[in-house]
């Protein structure tokens, strides 16, 4: 079992960034794809970003493309997402998760296929 913790969440103006961290402890298999996903209030949780367990592949929300970046640092058992450009929207829970899949070249959208969450960390946006 893969043990992952968030930080860095907060309260940031719309326009402003955060960089959400999460640390990875535990029986990782060093073939975890990872990922971000959300929740907001009366929503269903969606994902937001992944990279592959090679680091290379990368996807995204069309809701987060060109404002958020997801990296990982295999060194660290980090996964970090920078947000710039937060809009109010962008108001949820975040929680990391991980899962193990089989290409070094796929990232899952389907929080089905992640079977390590956090806790989560709350991101509020005003206006």
């Amino acid at each position: 079992q893969v043990h992952l913790v968030e930080s860095g969440g907060g309260l940031v103006q719309a326009g402003g960034s955060l960089r959400l961290s999460c640390v990875a402890s535990g029986r990782t298999s060093g073939k975890d794809a990872m990922a971000w996903f959300r929740q907001a209030p009366g929503k269903e949780r969606e994902f937001v970003a992944g990279v592959s367990w090679s680091g290379t592949i990368f996807d995204y929300a069309d809701s987060v493309k060109d404002r958020f970046a997801i990296s990982r640092d295999d060194d660290k058992n980090t996964v970090n997402l920078q947000m710039n450009n937060l809009e109010v929207e962008d108001t949820a829970v975040y929680t990391c998760a991980s899962g193990w899949q089989r290409s070094p070249w796929v990232v899952s959208v389907n929080s089905d296929d992640y079977d390590s969450w956090g806790q989560g960390t709350q991101v509020t946006v005003s206006s």
